[in-house]
């Protein structure tokens, strides 16, 4: 069977099986030895492996991020496109949070329902008691590193592993070069980590599922169905308005010869559901198709693939919000302006690899005091809007590509032989 097959299979009978165990033996001393003993635990080590691995992942591909930016020597287009990068990836967030908010997806869960879910809720991490905009700026600097890692900081964490990438970047010793390989391994071995943890995906997610819906029966399925929704909507909002907008203004191209350029990228990323695995594809097309620099173009896209995630950080804000709504966590605007750095900046730390934004979504959830047992609802549907939003980030690469393109001379042709 192929993971995804495989995927699909422990989804069925993890929904499934929960959905029968409710309906027929709710209450029941035997099933709730079975979800006790044995579906929750295999959930909740599912979800520690994701945990243990979110420092390590997150910190190598931030500073390895940055690193490849090459700030020193490649100056102005490095500042674009990471300007270009934030700004776009912050309205992404705000459209996300501002449909789920509308929206209300995870709201109108029975409240026997939601109790049982609360149950489970978990301490919440390490987030800020002051949440005002100076607190929030003071709080983002971390005093110790070490303490920072260990509470699960995220905003500190992200600031420390931006302001090493730089400093790495801009220190050209013999040093410093084998001090960035071994970051690279650090970030080689967490990938391939994350790779195995996610094999064991369907044996999780199948727990994980079995647990949630032998609790709540079929109640959920009205929320999560609303969930995709909102997400897909999101997600097409940003595709056709933002990037419409963002290559006709700043970039002075059609978005009508944008997209159509687009198409092969865009039905890659689908496919494959990896902003790497779509790079080569890619690049051909800004190249061929859009007409962009080459010089400009290679840069851009190889950058992005790994630090541009418009689709992720959407992603990432609305499941946040939606899990806070099913398990009636109140998240006022000043945590949900916590949630939308968070996003943001992690966006610019998530692999570019199926399921690659996983691991920091636990982490947001366990910040918050939201229970990360919900997440077996989301990945039950996670591949597919994995498709949708990687879709997304591919576009936005193009989009940030031809925005940095406008006004950049063309790279110099070498001088024929004489």
């Amino acid at each position: 069977m192929s993971p995804q097959q495989k995927m699909l299979a422990g989804i069925a009978v993890g929904a499934g099986g929960g959905l029968a165990a409710n309906a027929l033996a709710a209450g029941t001393p035997w099933l709730t030895w079975t979800v006790d003993h044995l579906a929750y635990p295999a959930g909740q080590i599912f979800l520690r492996l994701l945990f243990m691995l979110v420092i390590p992942v997150l910190f190598s591909a931030l500073v390895m991020g940055v690193c490849e930016l090459d700030l020193k020597h490649l100056g102005r287009l490095g500042v674009k496109t990471l300007g270009y990068t934030v700004v776009v990836s912050t309205v992404a967030v705000l459209i996300g949070l501002f449909l789920v908010n509308l929206l209300q997806p995870g709201a109108g869960l029975p409240e026997a329902l939601r109790a049982s879910a609360r149950a489970s809720a978990v301490k919440a991490a390490a987030v800020p008691t002051d949440t005002s905009p100076v607190a929030l700026i003071i709080g983002m600097v971390p005093d110790n590193i070490l303490k920072v890692a260990a509470a699960g900081d995220m905003l500190a964490m992200i600031t420390f592993s931006l302001i090493f990438g730089v400093g790495l970047s801009l220190t050209r010793t013999e040093a410093a070069r084998r001090l960035q390989e071994t970051i690279q391994g650090l970030y080689d071995v967490s990938m391939r980590l994350i790779e195995g943890v996610l094999r064991l995906a369907p044996i999780g997610v199948g727990a994980l599922l079995f647990t949630l819906f032998s609790r709540m029966g079929a109640g959920i399925i009205a929320q999560l169905a609303a969930y995709v929704g909102t997400v897909l909507l999101g997600l097409g909002l940003h595709l056709l308005v933002v990037y419409s907008l963002s290559v006709r203004f700043l970039g002075g191209m059609s978005p009508v010869a944008f997209f159509r350029g687009s198409r092969v990228a865009l039905l890659t990323a689908f496919s494959t559901a990896s902003s790497s695995a779509t790079l080569p594809t890619a690049l051909r097309v800004a190249e061929e198709d859009l007409k962009l620099p080459p010089h400009v173009a290679r840069f851009v896209l190889t950058a992005g693939s790994a630090m541009n995630q418009n689709g992720t950080a959407l992603f990432e804000g609305v499941t946040v919000l939606f899990l806070a709504q099913v398990y009636g966590v109140d998240l006022p605007l000043s945590k949900q302006a916590v949630v939308m750095v968070i996003a943001v900046l992690g966006g610019i730390g998530t692999a570019g690899v199926p399921g690659g934004s996983l691991p920091v979504v636990a982490m947001i959830l366990a910040m918050l005091g939201i229970p990360p047992e919900g997440l077996g609802l989301i990945l039950g549907v996670d591949r597919f809007l994995d498709m949708c939003r990687t879709t997304l980030n591919v576009a936005g690469d193009l989009a940030a590509a031809v925005y940095v393109s406008r006004g950049e001379p063309a790279a110099p042709t070498p001088e024929a032989p004489a």
